[in-house]
């Protein structure tokens, strides 16, 4: 198994004189006093938050665990406070509706080197899975100018690897005449619409589709099961958010966990209670620190993600560290009868049934989940009911209900085309929205 291509990447961009773990930290610390010391003299937002440090006494990472966490809420309730460039120095700005609530919104910015580092990330990450005999077909955001797409397209044609950005998937035979005319190999995408194309077009992915990368969101073990059709489709997990510039890690030829963007981001897991780092194979939320933004750097960030980090050395011999796959989102927890259920735990049963194309779960009472399935339309909707029904009761011990309303799938647009992440929906009285 050869090594991961990020490490000779984050070698070179790092100039580390020797490949370890010990090297890369005392890279990381030197950075990240340069990132507080540059925030704290461009930011409005990191001079009120670090105006009563002492950045010289920021250390060791140790030290830096006393600074103070940056929240999503953080950025909503004024992104232009984080601004550390005039804005004429700014080439794009995203604004992110993450929740699908109205004025729930986040703005990034970032300068023409800013999006540079992430083509260069992607350059390197791309290359754990295609090479220059792959055809790439991106399911992704991409006319606009630097959208995911965009700087993908940028990053593969550095490696003489031939992309088309395809956009959202919103039209399923469209998709796949693409994929028939222009000989794809290989897909990045959306984890549920990825999925949602190879349930409608089987074929595809028999005699086409060698290689898949998810991204956006995390990724369930059913879902990638399925996907890989008995080992003959490789399905890659990507691990990233806008806030880190898109880009955070992927998964190299082992498929056993994401090796980090390590050069221009500083990881941490912490307890999402007390906010303490904790040990590596413990899980709790993923928090990162920007190395090199320019135009908006942020300190702790916290991501709301669940993931751990290995302990076991990845079988490649990287001396990089390795994340486990993220869990999903912390808040995506809902306790019924005083059993906790997680989208994962729904996940893990729902998609590993071949004809469930979608699926939506809302909580209305306190003892009741009420669960809405896409099926495709040749399924026998009754046994299908029956048999997850009885599923449910077993995995759940029948401690709560299910009320399980099906709809046929008419491959319109029952399927999620927004870049909004999934999520449980507790619509019960009091229940934060």
């Amino acid at each position: 198994m050869n090594v991961t291509p990020l490490e000779s990447w984050i070698q070179e961009r790092t100039h580390l004189a020797r490949p370890s773990q010990e090297a890369l930290r005392a890279y990381q610390l030197e950075k990240v006093q340069t990132t507080l010391r540059y925030a704290q003299s461009k930011s409005r937002f990191y001079r009120e938050r670090l105006g009563e440090i002492d950045l010289d006494a920021i250390d060791s990472f140790k030290a830096f665990e006393t600074i103070a966490f940056t929240t999503p809420e953080d950025i909503r309730r004024n992104a232009y406070d984080f601004l550390c460039v005039p804005t004429h120095e700014i080439e794009r700005i995203v604004t992110l509706n993450t929740s699908g609530t109205t004025g729930d919104e986040k703005r990034l910015f970032f300068t023409h080197e800013d999006l540079e580092t992430t083509i260069d990330f992607f350059h390197c990450g791309m290359r754990c899975l295609v090479d220059e005999r792959d055809k790439v077909m991106v399911l992704l955001p991409g006319p606009s100018f630097a959208s995911i797409g965009d700087l993908l397209k940028k990053a593969l044609q550095r490696s003489g690897i031939e992309c088309i950005v395809h956009g959202v998937l919103d039209d399923i035979e469209a998709a796949a005449a693409c994929i028939f005319q222009n000989g794809i190999t290989a897909i990045v995408g959306i984890p549920m619409q990825v999925s949602y194309l190879a349930r409608m077009k089987k074929e595809l992915f028999d005699t086409h589709i060698k290689k898949v990368l998810l991204s956006t969101d995390y990724v369930a073990d059913a879902l990638v099961k399925s996907l890989s059709r008995n080992g003959t489709c490789q399905v890659f997990n990507h691990y990233g958010m806008t806030e880190m510039g898109y880009g955070g890690g992927v998964e190299c030829a082992c498929l056993s966990g994401y090796h980090l963007r390590e050069n221009d981001l500083y990881f941490e897991i912490v307890d999402p209670m007390t906010g303490k780092v904790v040990e590596d194979g413990t899980y709790g939320e993923v928090v990162f620190t920007t190395l090199n933004r320019q135009a908006m750097p942020l300190i702790r960030y916290k991501t709301g993600d669940r993931a751990r980090f290995l302990v076991e050395p990845c079988a490649c011999g990287t001396f990089l560290r390795r994340m486990e796959k993220v869990r999903g989102r912390i808040e995506n927890t809902l306790s019924v009868e005083g059993h906790e259920i997680t989208l994962r735990d729904l996940d893990e049963i729902f998609l590993a049934y071949e004809s469930l194309m979608d699926y939506r779960v809302e909580c209305y009472d306190p003892n009741r989940l009420h669960v809405r399935l896409v099926l495709d339309k040749n399924t026998d909707a009754k046994a299908f009911q029956n048999a997850l029904k009885q599923e449910l009761h077993v995995r759940f011990q029948s401690k709560f209900d299910f009320e399980i309303e099906i709809e046929e799938d008419d491959r319109s647009s029952k399927i999620t085309r927004s870049m909004i992440k999934r999520k449980i929906h507790d619509c019960r009285q009091g229940a934060k929205r």
